[in-house]
Parts: C-alpha cells; sequence; structure tokens
C-alpha cells in the first residue's frame, strides 16, 4: 500500500498541471451578468476602453492645514505635469484642475489612471510605491504635502500586514498539531504523521485541481490555496486523530498491532467516509452559489477531501500499522487506560442528568444564536485597516473636502435603446436629473463616449460608498430614479463600487437561502445512511444550523454589540458555512457513531452516552483545539476583518467540538433513547456476520 502510494503520487505531482495554470483574478465572474452591476461595468469596459485598470489618487494639502491658495493650485498643476514627465509605468491621465480643488478649498486631488491586465497585478503596487518616491522631491519647499488613496495604495501600506498575518497562522498551525497531539500521545511520531501526511496531500490535491480545471475549463481564485491549507489541516488532523485515538484503544485492549488497525478501520473507517461525504456534499453545494468564486471554490475541495478520505483509509492505516506501538514512541501511556479521567466525569455527568445538559447547553446556543437578529454585514474592508497608514490619511483628508463618495464614484451610463447617438439635450438633461437623485452629493460633468451612443455621469454619494447607509441607498432609492430620468428610448444602468456590493449582497443572501436548506438536506440524507435512522439526523442537522446561528450571534455581539463596528464582514456567512457547518459536522458524526457502538454493546441510552462521550470526547476536543486556535491566531492581526473571521470560525469550532457535540447531542440521544435509532434500529446488537463482537476480541 505504502509502495503504491509513493508511485502514484510521484506520477500525479509530475503529470499534473500548476495551480497557478488556472488561477483567475478576473472579477467579471464573480456576479452573474444578470447584475445589473456586471452589465455597466462590461458597458463601461466597451465604450471607454481607455479607462484605467484602477486608479490612485493623489491628495495634496498645505502642510499648515489652512486653505489652498491660487499659487498652491498652479503648483498641483505642476505636480501633475512633472509625474507625467517621468512615464512612470502603468501610470496615466494625471488629470487635475479646478473641478479637482475641494468647495473648501482644503485639498485638491490628481487623478492617476493604473493600467494593468488585473486589477491585483503586482506592477500595479510597484507604480503606486514609484509615484510616492517621485512626489516628496517635487513639493519639497513648497507648503505642499501630499499622499496617495485609493484600493491599490491601500493594499500597499497593508501588504506586510497581510502577508505576516498568514505567516503567523502557516507556522501557529503546524505548532498546534505538533504541540498537542506531542501532549497527547507523547510521541514525536504521532506528532509529526498529520503534518507529513497533509503536505504529501496538498500536493496530491493542487494537481488534480488544476487537472480538473484544464479538463472542464474552471479557473479559481488566488485564495484557493491558502483555503486549501487550512482545509485540509483541518480535516485531515481529525481523521488521523480519530485513526489513532480508536487505535491506541484498540492496543490498550490486548489487540495486535494489525489486529488493531483492521479493527479500528472497521470502527472509524465508516466514521471517517459519512464524515468526509457530508463535507464533500456541504462543498459541491456550493455549485448552487450565484457568486462565481464560490461556485470554483466547491469542487477543488470537494477533490481535497475525497484525497484526503482515500488518504485516511489507506496510507494512513498502513503507515500505523506498520509501525504499531511505535508510533507512540518514546511514551509507554498507551498501555495503561486512565481513570478518572476529566472526559470520564464528564461522561458521567452527561449520562446521569442528560435533562440539564441538554437544556443548558441548548439554551446556551439559542441565547448566543439570538445576535443573527442584529446581523449587519460590512463591506468597508478599508475602515478595517490601520488609520495611520498614507493611504487611510489620505482618503481620510479626501473625504472632508469632498462628498462622502469621492473614493469611489457611483457610475451611471446612459445609452440608446437601439443604438442610435445621444443628443446633447438627451445627455444635459439626464445629467441634471441624475444629479438631483437621493444620496447625491455632488455629480461630475456627464462624459461622452468614442461610442456616440454612450455617456457617463459618476455621481458622488453622501455616505461612504462602502456602508450598508449607501448599498442600501444605491439598491433602494437611488437606482429607481436613475432609471426614471432616463429619457424615451434611452435606458440607464448604475454602475461602480456601491453598485457591485448591492448586487453581491443579494446574491450572497440567495445564495444563503438557497445552500444551507440544502446542505443540510444532503447531510440529514448521509446521517440517515449511516444510521439507518430518521429520527437521528434530523436533530443532529438542528443541531449545526442552530451551531452556525450561534456562531454568528456570537461575532454580531462581540463585534456589533460591545466594539461598536458598523457590522461584521460581508464574507463572514459563507466563511462559516465552509469551517463550522461542514467541518464541524465531523465531531457531531463522530459522537453519533461512538453513541450508536456504545449501545450496540448492549447499553442503555444514557449509559450508551456516557461511555460515548468518555471515548470519543477526547479526539472531538483535540481535534476542535487545533482548529480553534488556528484560527484564533488570527485575533493578533491589526486588520478588522481578519480579526473577526479568526474569532468566529474558533468560537464555531469550540461551540461545535464541546458544546454541540460532547454535551448537546449525546445528552438530547440520551433523552431520546431507542427511539433515536428509528426505524433501523441500529442500536442493536448484531447477531450475525463476521463482524459481530467477536471480531472485537484480543488476538
Amino acid at each position: 500500500m505504502i509502495a503504491g502510494w509513493v508511485v502514484a503520487a510521484a506520477a500525479i505531482i509530475a503529470t499534473t498541471p500548476s495551480l497557478s495554470d488556472i488561477t483567475s483574478a478576473d472579477q467579471e465572474s464573480f456576479l452573474p451578468r444578470s447584475y445589473e452591476s456586471v452589465q455597466a461595468t462590461e458597458l463601461g469596459q466597451k465604450a471607454f476602453p481607455q479607462q484605467a485598470t484602477a486608479t490612485a489618487i493623489i491628495v495634496v494639502k498645505r502642510a499648515d492645514g489652512q486653505k489652498l491658495t491660487p499659487a498652491d493650485e498652479a503648483k498641483v498643476g505642476q505636480l501633475a505635469q512633472a509625474l507625467k514627465a517621468k512615464n512612470i509605468p502603468h501610470t496615466s491621465g494625471y488629470l487635475t484642475g479646478p473641478p479637482a480643488v475641494a468647495p473648501d478649498k482644503s485639498v485638491q486631488i490628481i487623478n492617476v489612471g493604473l493600467d494593468a491586465p488585473t486589477p491585483d497585478d503586482p506592477a500595479l503596487l510597484d507604480a503606486v510605491r514609484d509615484l510616492r518616491a517621485d512626489i516628496g522631491p517635487e513639493l519639497a519647499n513648497s507648503g505642499l504635502t501630499a499622499g496617495v488613496a485609493g484600493d491599490v495604495a491601500s493594499f500597499v501600506d497593508n501588504e506586510d500586514t497581510f502577508n505576516s498575518a498568514f505567516a503567523v497562522v502557516g507556522i501557529a498551525t503546524i505548532i498546534l498539531i505538533i504541540g498537542l497531539i506531542l501532549l497527547i500521545f507523547r510521541s514525536p511520531i504521532a506528532a509529526l504523521l498529520p503534518v507529513v501526511v497533509v503536505g504529501v496531500v496538498l500536493s496530491i490535491t493542487t494537481g488534480l485541481v488544476a487537472a480538473a480545471g484544464k479538463a472542464f475549463d474552471l479557473s479559481v481564485s488566488q485564495d484557493l490555496q491558502t483555503i486549501l491549507l487550512i482545509v485540509l489541516f483541518g480535516i485531515g488532523t481529525d481523521y488521523i486523530l480519530f485513526l489513532l485515538f480508536r487505535y491506541r484503544e484498540r492496543l490498550r485492549a490486548g489487540d495486535d498491532k494489525r489486529t488493531a488497525m483492521i479493527v479500528t478501520v472497521q470502527r472509524v473507517g465508516e466514521v471517517i467516509t459519512s464524515a468526509a461525504g457530508a463535507v464533500i456534499v456541504a462543498f459541491l453545494v456550493l455549485l448552487l452559489a450565484s457568486l462565481g468564486f464560490f461556485g470554483s471554490l466547491g469542487p477543488a475541495l470537494a477533490i481535497a477531501v475525497g484525497v484526503m478520505l482515500v488518504t485516511s483509509l489507506t496510507l494512513v492505516p498502513a503507515v500505523v500499522s506498520l509501525l504499531g506501538r511505535y508510533v507512540f514512541w518514546p511514551s509507554k501511556a498507551w498501555q495503561r487506560t486512565p481513570k478518572a479521567t476529566i472526559s470520564h466525569r464528564l461522561g458521567t455527568a452527561v449520562g446521569r442528568r442528560p435533562a440539564l445538559v441538554a437544556a443548558a447547553s441548548g439554551v446556551l446556543l439559542v441565547a448566543l444564536a439570538a445576535g443573527v437578529l442584529g446581523y449587519k454585514a460590512d463591506y468597508d474592508f478599508s475602515a478595517g485597516f490601520p488609520q495611520d497608514t498614507e493611504s487611510a490619511k489620505a482618503a481620510q483628508d479626501l473625504q472632508r473636502g469632498f462628498a462622502a463618495g469621492a473614493l469611489a464614484p457611483t457610475e451611471v451610463y446612459l445609452t440608446t435603446s437601439n443604438g442610435s447617438p445621444l443628443t446633447e439635450q438627451q445627455v444635459s438633461e439626464f445629467a441634471a436629473a441624475v444629479a438631483k437623485a437621493p444620496g447625491v452629493g455632488q455629480a461630475q460633468p456627464p462624459e461622452r463616449s468614442t461610442d456616440p451612443s454612450v455617456a457617463r455621469v459618476n455621481l458622488l454619494l453622501n455616505e461612504n460608498p462602502v456602508s450598508n447607509e449607501a448599498i442600501n441607498l444605491v439598491r433602494e432609492d437611488l437606482r429607481g430614479a436613475v432609471h426614471a430620468s432616463a429619457p424615451p428610448g434611452t435606458r440607464a444602468l448604475v454602475g461602480g463600487t456601491t453598485a457591485i456590493f448591492a448586487d453581491i449582497n443579494s446574491a450572497n443572501n440567495r445564495d444563503l437561502s438557497v445552500i444551507l436548506p440544502v446542505a443540510a438536506g444532503l447531510i440529514a440524507l448521509i446521517l440517515a445512511l449511516l444510521l439507518r435512522s430518521l429520527v437521528a439526523p434530523i436533530y443532529l442537522v438542528i443541531a449545526v444550523l442552530l451551531n452556525f446561528a450561534a456562531t454568528l450571534g456570537a461575532t454580531v455581539y462581540l463585534f456589533q454589540g460591545l466594539q461598536g463596528e458598523p457590522g461584521v464582514t460581508f464574507q463572514l456567512p459563507i466563511i462559516l458555512y465552509l469551517f463550522v457547518v461542514a467541518i464541524g459536522t465531523d465531531y457531531n458524526i463522530l459522537m453519533i457513531a461512538r453513541l450508536r457502538e456504545e449501545a450496540r454493546e448492549g447499553n442503555e441510552p444514557r449509559k450508551a452516552a456516557a461511555i460515548g462521550v468518555e471515548h470519543a470526547g477526547p479526539t472531538v476536543a483535540a481535534a476542535g483545539l487545533i482548529l480553534a486556535g488556528t484560527f484564533a491566531v488570527l485575533l493578533l492581526a491589526p486588520i478588522s476583518f481578519l480579526q473577526q473571521m479568526g474569532f468566529a470560525v474558533a468560537i464555531g469550532i469550540v461551540l461545535s467540538a464541546f458544546v454541540m457535540s460532547m454535551f448537546f447531542v449525546p445528552a438530547l440521544t440520551a433523552l431520546i433513547g431507542h427511539k433515536a435509532w428509528w426505524p433501523g434500529h441500529g442500536d442493536e446488537r448484531p447477531t450475525s456476520g463476521r463482524h459481530a463482537r467477536a471480531v472485537d476480541q484480543p488476538v
């Protein structure tokens, strides 16, 4: 088996393409074309082909804080021409003048176009760095100071923060896995096993995902590599721990090393298969998402889990059975069954008072879930970045001098229905009408395209363009007013950052309303097949959905309530779906399978719950601590949405592993009793076949 794996892994790694071959940063596929913001973007790209990929805004002000003088304005014009003459690669435009001076004379801006094939091209970052290097000498001794704002400039300022945050997470993951498993098994071999196995699986998976992408013309996000690593470490560590804990248990029972592994795979293999099946289904359901990023993410993650499943049932058992008791070397603690452990006391408490335990854990989950009622999505990434950077300070100066939406104008396009040229009267009347639309602070002069049937008016909103207020304004009032302002024979489209986020908000809500019920139904089906029961899957799926709501609610309480933030990052519900609903289901499946196993041994429901928590509890606790600890490290990052993601996933895994799997589910199962296994009576002792109890005896 091991030799076969070495050959297969080498062949796959050598013959499959690289993941970078199918990686795309094309945001056009993020939203379906049916959304208005996408149609507006496409129209703008065709009608204004000269428009830049991104924009850098140079914000110039007096160093003494006074109003700009005519001499200062002339100096800003000279700065624009001097920078343009330097021919900085990937820059264009350098537009300024009287319209670029704030009404209160506090600042003047220079709009610089940034041109590259994709919005995240590293060349754009270099262009901003070159701009900044050249601005200082040009303004020396002028009494003026300047800063560069915009999305690209913000990324330049926070690039090191991002890189260091993810590097810390990667290092923390490995340290936590090695450290906790070393603490549990007191063996360096057992501690290094997940790291080595996940490394091999990651190499194979990236090759298979790339091959599938080539074969089916799929593209993936640049974030996939990071997400793959987290998912594989999460489920890989879970499945290896499932095997090691049961293997140690069988060795303690007196089995030889190979018989111990045979029984382990017989008992845990079904659990791992069902758990992986549930996770694969949960990921494949992402194909139903209208957001392109999630649609491409689903198959890639499903392939990763499939490879990990095969690895867990073949390579890992082969390696462990070959090593035998040396997998726990040098410790000899595996030989002794611990007495009066914490898990034994917890199991006894669950078995003796299941009603109290179920009520207490259920009330906690419901109380946390109530926080969802106050949930608000937050799209303002820049507000979560450190505010002492050049881009953040320049953006604050810009928004003080102009309307709040100056950093991201709302783009309104007017075009004729039949392709005939727009008249000057149509354009001027439309521009005057949309300038009075709800929430508009300023309207820039209309621009005519080289295509005579298209014109554009940029609107600066009174609200922060990525705030919930602005997004709701565009979706509910502004679009209607703009559409109504279109002259007869024309149509208007609303685009720009705020409109894109408004459509993403609609798509996100739609996706969650489809994905969660479908995934819940399919996971329930897998549980029904595993347990041969219709009752247990119902309350297990309800527990999973309740845990999802509790996790999101806890995050709302902390960040919106205690910290007073306007909302939590709009991506959080899908992130929780990936790491809490999908992976957290593993713990439920392990626990319920152990409860059924103990019931099959003839134990009454309460006794089965006590033994199940005692034996499966340490596995669930170890796996949950490792994954939760990994994400908790993100709380150290100085970026708000990373902190939110770290807290939310960490608390979600803690609730999944400890509250739901160790207390709520076993207590509820004990209360329901034998009816939990209706109609298949999966708790009855097997009476025939070679897999009956006899196989569990020492050889």
